[in-house]
């Protein structure tokens, strides 16, 4: 436990390899939103997984920003008994924001086990010294594009491929892919796309032995998806649906996935991403880690938390070129289809200070002063 003084909130303007395609544009950087805190016993660093708009989640950069000046900061600046484990109780009270939260829980657990000389990977329980790599492909034009991307990242040695899919895109790129490559691991997600009226088209998947089908419907159709789950051998996985270890339960019981991906943002943050996977590890449902595009930070911590003992598939820890030109921490990078844990103390990464300078867009800081309220400044 210790007292938080201050906290630093950098946004960073990183530039992609490729354009990012989402529902909003397609972009050639990605805005991130990382938190850098000051306690009595050192620092800490954390990375909000929000978007630049609220089309994955109802979450977006400038809104995580706002309410981490407004509303979550001042409920924990000051506080001479503040733990990690104890940010979610203190921020109990503003309801929702989970990625937001998420990112101060990482920086306050960063700051307190480097404090403690103990890596991320120690105090998860790591199994693993490096952690299999799977990688996401996109849409694309046609059928030899997305054969000579999932070629490149074979060549490149990654385990596992995933293909994005929507109606119209579906059966006859996986088809593609199983013929092209063999007995490759393979799943694929759909992102929500898809209604329960598509079960008996979606069943067409499972002549490709697939691992999974990752959140072919609607987040809210938990029960929808179990129905599905009727129809189709393949085995469905919820992402989005997943926003809580009550959450994970519920969908286990319903019979709505037998297996779950992963956010640590999505959840709110690593200790309920922990509690999520010593629940499924109780009901024997696997778990694998998603992925952000996050940077060297948030990778670190995502692949430090693979490494235990639930995470049964390939994730999408993706190396840091995939992504970025350049990281904001050393790199990365991929080792016989594997990404080594961290064993540093903290996340186990050191941010290059000088590059950050490069790319940020702009610094604010919240702090204390004794006997003063919350101070903001740019």
């Amino acid at each position: 436990m210790a007292l938080l003084q201050a906290i630093e909130m950098r946004r960073v303007r990183l530039p992609l390899v490729a354009p990012f395609r989402a529902s909003y544009g397609v972009h050639a950087e990605r805005d991130v939103l990382l938190l850098r805190v000051v306690t009595a016993g050192g620092e800490g660093w954390g990375e909000c997984a929000a978007l630049a708009e609220p089309t994955y989640t109802s979450e977006y950069v400038d809104g995580c920003q706002h309410v981490l000046r407004e509303h979550l900061l001042p409920r924990l600046l000051g506080r001479d008994d503040l733990s990690a484990a104890g940010v979610a109780e203190a921020l109990r009270p503003v309801v929702g924001h989970r990625m937001a939260k998420a990112a101060i829980e990482m920086a306050v657990l960063d700051a307190e086990l480097r404090s403690k000389r103990q890596s991320f990977a120690h105090f998860f329980g790591a199994v693993r010294a490096a952690v299999d790599s799977g990688v996401s492909v996109g849409i694309h034009r046609s059928i030899p594009a997305v054969l000579g991307t999932v070629g490149g990242y074979l060549d490149q040695g990654y385990r596992r491929i995933k293909l994005k899919i929507k109606p119209g895109w579906d059966v006859e790129p996986v088809r593609a892919v199983r013929e092209r490559f063999g007995d490759v691991p393979l799943q694929v997600d759909a992102n929500t796309a898809y209604s329960l009226s598509d079960a008996r088209h979606l069943a067409e998947l499972d002549a490709f032995d697939l691992l999974l089908i990752e959140q072919p419907l609607p987040e809210d159709q938990v029960l929808a998806h179990a129905e599905l789950a009727k129809v189709v051998r393949t085995p469905i996985c919820l992402d989005e649906s997943i926003t809580s270890a009550q959450a994970a339960a519920d969908a286990i019981q319903l019979g709505a996935c037998k297996i779950i991906n992963i956010k640590p943002g999505r959840v709110g943050g690593y200790l309920e991403a922990r509690r999520i996977h010593d629940l499924c590890a109780s009901r024997g449902v696997p778990v694998w880690m998603g992925g952000m595009l996050e940077t060297g930070l948030g990778r670190a911590g995502n692949v430090a938390m693979a490494a235990m003992p639930n995470f049964k598939l390939p994730g999408d820890t993706s190396a840091s070129d995939r992504y970025y030109h350049r990281d904001i921490t050393d790199p990365f990078v991929l080792v016989d289809g594997r990404l080594n844990v961290p064993d540093s103390p903290g996340l186990g990464v050191n941010v290059d200070l000088d590059y950050l300078k490069e790319i940020t867009a702009s610094v604010q800081m919240v702090q204390r002063r004794e006997g003063r309220p919350v101070r903001v400044g740019d």
